[in-house]
């Protein structure tokens, strides 16, 4: 009974002492195979190193990013600053004192001239009363720009050497300048007698109107026929009113 113990003890210690050298044997290769790994790994991360020039591509990229700070440093100079000062502020400026130079020339180019005896065609027609004592002259602006119609018709009834001055009526002056654009009228009333027959009446066919200048009288007298039958006409009672854009009641009634 003891020698089979014994036996037994035996064969369990000779089998825990050949587990031992089986697990000895086992731990020294896997140590070889892990320090070989960590070899290999550590070759692959130099050679790593090396060949992708890692250290190399991070100055590289240093150097980049240096590299476009500055670009971006230039591009805030001379694109912001450089472009906001000289093309903002003063280009601008300078262009808004052109824009009002302009605007004021505008304004003042846009007085018209004096009408000159080519510009206007003058009409004469009776009133619509009995006897007639007075006419409506008609100036229309027949040429193809704006002019001014100044002060009153220079009429002359007869020849324009010997008739008589036909006088102005002052209450029949407009406020403003009358302005006439191509086509437009403008209107006189012009009184030629006082009505009934008189001896010192004149039958005039027709008569010469002249215009003002900016100076005076103009150059050149238009020839107005006179309406049909002719005109009963009273030198010493006749008077003219100012040319006016419509004839008005009280101004123009003289």
């Amino acid at each position: 009974m003891r020698n089979h113990r014994k036996n037994t003890v035996l064969a369990a210690a000779a089998i825990a002492a050949l587990s031992l050298g089986l697990t000895a044997c086992g731990g020294g290769d896997d140590a070889a195979g892990a320090k070989d790994a960590g070899s290999a790994s550590s070759s692959q991360s130099t050679a790593g190193t090396g060949d992708n020039g890692t250290a190399g591509g991070g100055t590289a990229d240093q150097t980049a990013a240096k590299s476009g700070s500055g670009s971006t440093g230039g591009s805030a100079t001379g694109g912001s600053t450089a472009g906001s000062t000289t093309g903002g502020s003063k280009s601008g400026s300078s262009t808004g004192s052109t824009g009002s130079t302009g605007s004021t020339g505008g304004k003042s180019s846009a007085a018209a001239p004096a009408c000159a005896y080519g510009d206007i065609k003058v009409t004469a027609a009776k009133a619509d009363e009995v006897p007639t004592e007075h006419i409506t002259l008609t100036a229309t602006n027949t040429s193809g720009r704006s002019c001014t119609l100044l002060e009153y018709p220079l009429i002359a009834f007869g020849p324009i050497q010997t008739a008589k001055d036909v006088p102005a009526v002052a209450k029949s002056k407009p406020a403003a300048p009358i302005v006439l654009k191509p086509g437009a009228p403008a209107y006189a009333n012009v009184r030629i007698a006082l009505g009934g027959a008189h001896e010192d009446n004149k039958v005039v066919n027709e008569f010469n109107v002249n215009l003002f200048a900016a100076e005076g009288p103009a150059e050149g007298s238009i020839v107005v026929k006179a309406p049909a039958g002719g005109l009963a006409v009273d030198e010493a009672a006749a008077k003219t009113g100012y040319w006016t854009y419509e004839l008005r009641n009280g101004a123009d009634e003289f």
